[in-house]
């Protein structure tokens, strides 16, 4: 049996609450490239909206352009039917020049209507966009924060982490290599949580109470002792 000091368990404490605090601040900096990539991504989506109002608004810009040249070609076609009109000589090549003009006044309408609702189109897109754009100004500019605020984040995790190790390292260097040796064996076998306290004679890792000879063999602080139930090393903790 390991013989153990008060001051040793305490060496193990603190070992272990390095240890925690070492995974705690692994596991904040392993997510942050993670809360990065989310960033880009909102970005990213923001601006494929922005991008995709874009098109629809150059498809209506194109889509003018050809109303706009179509009721150019019927202006010119009523123009020259116009002229046609003053040179017939018969009341029949009148009539059809009359209904031919009338035709052409009709799809002139009709696509000056077009032209219209297109125009209309676009000014309710243009509103969206800039609209958009704001949100996205907006956006940017916060998530920028948030992505100083996680640079930040990671520069002081590092830092402390590498602290921890430092601080890991002397405690491995002071603490007796058998007593050690069963801490890691230990940890192996039950995970990160090696050593817990016992308060009122409950286990404090799996909430179990412990015989009472055992309890009381504990509050001698003079062998390493562990629970029957989980398994990890205990000592006890003042009530």
């Amino acid at each position: 049996m390991i013989k153990v000091a008060k001051e040793q368990i305490e060496t193990l404490v603190t070992l272990q609450r390095t240890e925690l605090e070492s995974i705690f601040l692994k596991s904040q900096l392993s997510a942050i490239p993670q809360k990065l990539e989310k960033i880009d991504e909102e970005l990213q989506a923001a601006q494929e909206m922005i991008a995709e109002e874009e098109n629809r608004l150059n498809d209506l810009k194109k889509k003018y352009r050809s109303y706009e040249s179509d009721a150019e070609m019927t202006l010119s076609r009523i123009k020259k039917s116009e002229e046609k009109l003053k040179s017939v000589k018969t009341n029949k090549e009148y009539q059809s020049s009359l209904k031919e003009i009338e035709d052409l006044e009709i799809i002139h309408s009709k696509t000056e209507d077009e032209m219209i609702e297109c125009l209309e189109d676009m000014d309710g897109i243009q509103a969206e966009i800039d609209t958009k754009k704001k949100q996205y100004a907006a956006l940017n500019d916060r998530l920028n924060q948030e992505r100083e605020s996680l640079k930040q984040e990671s520069e002081q995790a590092q830092k402390k982490l590498a602290q921890l190790h430092t601080d890991w390292s002397n405690l491995t260097k002071t603490t007796d290599p058998d007593l050690l040796k069963k801490y890691n064996t230990v940890k192996e076998v039950v995970g990160s949580v090696a050593i817990t306290a016992v308060k009122d004679a409950v286990c404090q890792g799996c909430n179990v109470n412990i015989p009472p000879q055992l309890y009381n063999e504990l509050q001698r602080f003079d062998s390493l002792m562990f629970c029957p139930h989980c398994q990890r090393i205990i000592y006890p903790l003042a009530s």
